[in-house]
């Protein structure tokens, strides 16, 4: 029987969003191409002829940041190199959750393999063991200003190549010796010149928390469109504002691809409704489905095209130009690039839970509900129903409200003023991934609550076949409410139901691929 191993190969293809899940989530291998191996020997060499000839070249033959003037000598340049790696890891706060900090080692990993760094094929290969593996560096969450890159966090993925800090050796927290020493790693025996610099000065801490949070925001904006579908099956919503010329006749393709999702997702249901049939027209959280889903959608579209480039980038300093015999110190380990997106990241995540607790507000009040009783619940009054469900999804997109305001529009002057603008980038990503965690609820929210405004309505054999599946889904595990009992249990069940993506899975096996 033939096995396929599943890898990715550094050096020989440009490395995709999916790429990185792959190596990060689904245990993809990492092997080092033979065209990568030439470029980082043609780049240590250089680096050697550096220190050799004793020629003043930053992060080489010198101190970092405003220790750039101190000279180094030759003797001094593996001592000094180390010293970084321990003197930068002061990050603070909760550990990066294990599948971002792996994302962390793999994209500094095809930094290196790029050439441009002047770390030996030793350190590269160490970082893809730690990989291939399974010892993931424990690494604070907070300690990052996104510029001279992620100092601090890429110091603690640094430690373990050299037998210090902490890891996770098959999900376990360890000393990084012990991890190390279960996998049947070597640590490095020692660091030479540029290394400790190569490894630590970049935006992979950043990049990787900020790209795992896009991937799952994709996945988020079709939870979000199947929520949607679930309450205009609940609310008899209009479907004529979906027609394909609506949108066709704006442009933007994400609200082309939303209306399509809500067509495809509602056809065949015998719940919605035409318009003047019941009402004239909707209010906007259903009509203008297509413009406000499309919009962040949209922004995930572009911050994925960034993203991208930045998984491909090499962002440290000094870089080495082999071809013109040169090290030139220069600035690609700042984060604006990639902090500017993250932001916009964040914003567009915050706008679809937005949008998800006003569709759960107009469900559960009896002024805009069409004929539904005042929170979804019979016996009102002596049953409160759905009430404080909508007050847990106005607390969440309050939350993100506050999130979102941008992180890089600040920044504090670090090293002795000798790094006077910087990025914030790291805070941006880390605010997305919060209000990403925000969004996943309120969506379970809206879906546990149309899901009962389809009940009393006797709706649920009038449904789609999509939404059938998706009904059919959640009532495995979420019972109808009849009267009052605990509602944070039905509220974790549905978020666990959007966590594990399955709806989307299910209506894609129903109707098709979605769109994004």
């Amino acid at each position: 029987m033939e096995v396929f191993i599943l890898e990715i190969v550094l050096g020989s293809k440009r490395i995709t969003l999916e790429d990185l899940i792959n190596v990060t989530r689904r245990g993809y291998k990492v092997k080092i191409s033979d065209e990568a191996y030439e470029k980082i020997d043609k780049a240590r060499a250089l680096v050697d002829k550096y220190v050799d000839e004793a020629r003043v070249s930053y992060g080489i033959t010198t101190g970092f940041g405003k220790f750039a003037e101190v000279s180094i000598s030759k003797e001094q340049t593996g001592e000094l190199q180390r010293n970084i790696v321990m003197s930068h890891a002061c990050s603070v706060g909760n550990p990066m959750p294990i599948d971002i900090a792996r994302g962390v080692v793999f994209l500094r990993a095809v930094n290196l393999a790029k050439g441009h760094s002047g770390a030996r094929r030793i350190v590269v290969e160490k970082l893809v063991e730690l990989l291939n593996k399974d010892v993931t560096p424990w690494i604070p969450e907070k300690g990052s200003v996104g510029s001279s890159g992620d100092l601090s966090p890429l110091a603690h993925m640094s430690l373990v190549l050299i037998g210090l800090g902490k890891a996770y050796y098959k999900g376990e927290l360890l000393e990084a010796k012990e991890a190390l020493e279960r996998a049947g790693i070597e640590p490095i025996p020692a660091l030479s010149s540029k290394e400790g610099l190569a490894l630590t000065n970049g935006t992979q801490a950043l990049t990787s928390t900020g790209a795992h949070v896009l991937y799952d925001a994709i996945n988020l904006s079709k939870h979000l469109d199947i929520a949607a579908s679930l309450t205009m099956e609940g609310l008899h919503g209009i479907v004529d504002a979906y027609d394909p010329r609506i949108s066709e006749v704006r442009g933007h393709l994400g609200q082309i691809n939303t209306a399509k999702n809500m067509r495809n997702i509602l056809a065949g249901s015998k719940n919605v409704t035409k318009q003047g049939v019941e009402r004239v027209q909707d209010s906007y959280v259903l009509r203008c489905i297509p413009q406000i889903h499309g919009a962040s959608k949209d922004t995930l579209e572009y911050v994925k095209q960034k993203v991208e480039i930045e998984l491909n980038a090499v962002t440290d300093n000094p870089l080495i130009f082999v071809e013109t015999d040169e090290v030139i110190s220069g600035g690609n380990f700042h984060g604006q690039p990639m902090a500017l997106p993250f932001d916009f990241l964040g914003v567009a995540l915050a706008e679809m839970a937005n949008v998800s607790e006003r569709r759960i507000e107009k469900m559960v009040n009896p002024a805009i509900n069409h004929g539904l009783p005042a929170f979804l619940v019979e016996k009102g009054g002596l049953n409160s129903g759905f009430m404080i469900v909508q007050y847990s999804a106005a607390a969440l997109v309050s939350e993100n409200k506050v999130l979102a305001h941008p992180a890089s529009v600040d920044s504090i002057p670090t090293s002795a003023n000798q790094e006077d603008h910087v990025s914030m980038g790291s805070i941006a990503a880390k605010k997305s991934k919060d209000i990403l965690e925000n969004v996943r609820k309120v969506i379970g929210m809206e879906l546990i609550t149309a899901c009962q405004a389809i009940d009393l309505k006797g709706a649920k054999d009038k449904l789609s076949p999509a939404t059938k599946v998706v009904y059919d889904e959640v009532r495995k595990v979420i019972p109808y409410v009849a009267e009052d009992r605990p509602m944070y249990i039905d509220i974790h069940a549905a978020e666990e139901i959007v966590r594990n993506n399955k709806l989307v899975e299910d209506v894609e096996k129903a109707i098709g691929q979605l769109e994004f």
